[in-house]
């Protein structure tokens, strides 16, 4: 009886130290892979990857001791903003010309591209079934196309069912299938050479009113009809959930693995950003790095393509602004940082907005304007070397060159990693 005993306990103890030996195993790689991440969200690395992924070489060939003066025009990376359809003359509810005018001349300013917020949703441009109307959504891109700056396409359709009209969900599934071909023949033909990319079915992690109707395999069909209207035009996914809080980053991870797993040609990954306070502030910056990281595996772009920073004070939004876009910045995979409205009078949260409704810019505006104008932006003056070279690391972008008077404009690419100029 004892000798059973000792023997129960014995087996017991092997079982709990195997257990604990197993569970510190699995524990390794788990403190491994953390450790990684918080070091990639120190500065010095951030700057770090910044210097790798957003800057390259300008090699100025000269007389032997010229002196070089170095200006940069433009970003090549892609800041842009969201653009209500109170911005076009001929919307419901416009702005006043002089409202209109400041804040073209703010988003010429500050940004090199564009995305209307709603004017281009189903919903907007086909309020009764059978009117299409393009005409706001046609006036804001008329707009952008006289300041120069591209826009891209938000959005196709819609997976939730409440952003759909009442119209579209009482359709039977056979209507409903024409009618998703009827629109994107008549959104993909009438923007064809000026809107090349589009969100194809927004939010599909959190809405499924297509696929509960007409089955899975409706995405792929979605897609290949945008291509066959525009071969050309990029798809990309929407979601939010994906970065601060990260509860959707597996559930995102999944279904785009899904999509391309059943032939959807899908060019790019769009992660929105509306950063509330549901996560606290000094554990956001892991959490987004932890979560663009997850998306490394599927080698496609990443856009953000909704920023929003709506916590109680300027000075909070601007704190988080300033330590998540250097890490979106610096991100390998990531090519453009949408800002979701900028302006206070018709922002859905106005407290998020970059500039006042009288147009004073907050502290979240200036917190954007240090960076992306002064800390990412290159402006120099030096001097060729006896051999007649001056070379300096710079922001992808475009340059004015000046020597002896002499002015070039040169584009520096990533692509290209250098660009050379010679005088």
């Amino acid at each position: 009886m004892k000798t059973t005993r000792l023997t129960s306990i014995f087996s017991l103890a092997v079982k709990a130290l195997l257990f604990i030996c197993f569970t510190l195993l699995l524990a390794v790689p788990v403190r491994a892979q953390n450790q990684e991440v918080l070091e990639k969200i120190t500065p010095e690395a951030i700057n770090q990857r910044i210097e790798q992924h957003r800057m390259g070489s300008l090699i100025i060939h000269t007389a032997p001791g010229a002196e070089v003066t170095i200006e940069q025009q433009s970003h090549e990376f892609l800041f842009g903003a969201a653009l209500p359809n109170h911005l076009a003359e001929n919307s419901e509810n416009p702005m006043t010309s002089e409202e209109r005018e400041q804040f073209l001349s703010i988003l010429s300013d500050n940004f090199n591209y564009a995305v209307h917020e709603n004017a281009l949703k189903w919903y907007d441009t086909e309020k009764t079934q059978g009117e299409v109307n393009y005409a706001v959504a046609d006036r804001i891109y008329e707009l952008m196309d006289s300041l120069n700056i591209p826009m891209r396409g938000h959005t196709v359709f819609w997976a939730k069912e409440e952003f759909n009209t009442e119209w579209l969900t009482k359709l039977t599934n056979d209507e409903l299938r024409k009618a998703i071909a009827d629109r994107a023949e008549s959104l993909i033909n009438h923007f064809e050479g000026r809107i090349n990319e589009y969100d194809l079915n927004n939010e599909m992690v959190h809405g499924s009113f297509f696929r509960d109707r007409l089955g899975y395999g409706i995405i792929s069909e979605m897609a290949w009809m945008v291509k066959a209207h525009n071969p050309d035009a990029k798809l990309y996914t929407n979601d939010y959930g994906i970065l601060d809080v990260g509860h959707n980053a597996g559930p995102y991870a999944n279904q785009i693995r899904k999509m391309l797993a059943n032939g959807v040609p899908l060019d790019g990954i769009g992660m929105q950003a509306h950063r509330s306070v549901s996560v606290p502030y000094e554990n956001t910056p892991y959490m987004v790095q932890r979560n663009l990281d997850r998306f490394l595996e599927f080698d496609l772009p990443i856009k953000i393509t909704e920023a929003l920073f709506a916590q109680d004070t300027d000075e909070e939004r601007a704190a988080e602004l300033k330590k998540l876009f250097p890490i979106y910045f610096a991100h390998p995979r990531v090519e453009a940082i949408l800002i979701w409205g900028i302006w206070e009078k018709p922002h859905w949260i106005p407290e998020s907005a970059m500039w006042k409704t009288d147009f004073s810019p907050t502290l979240q505006s200036k917190a954007y304007q240090d960076l992306v104008f002064d800390e990412w932006w290159t402006n120099t003056t030096t001097r060729a070397n006896d051999d007649g070279l001056s070379e300096i690391k710079a922001f992808y972008g475009d340059y004015a060159i000046t020597v002896d008077g002499k002015t070039k404009v040169v584009s520096l690419k990533k692509e290209d990693g250098k660009s050379e100029v010679r005088f």
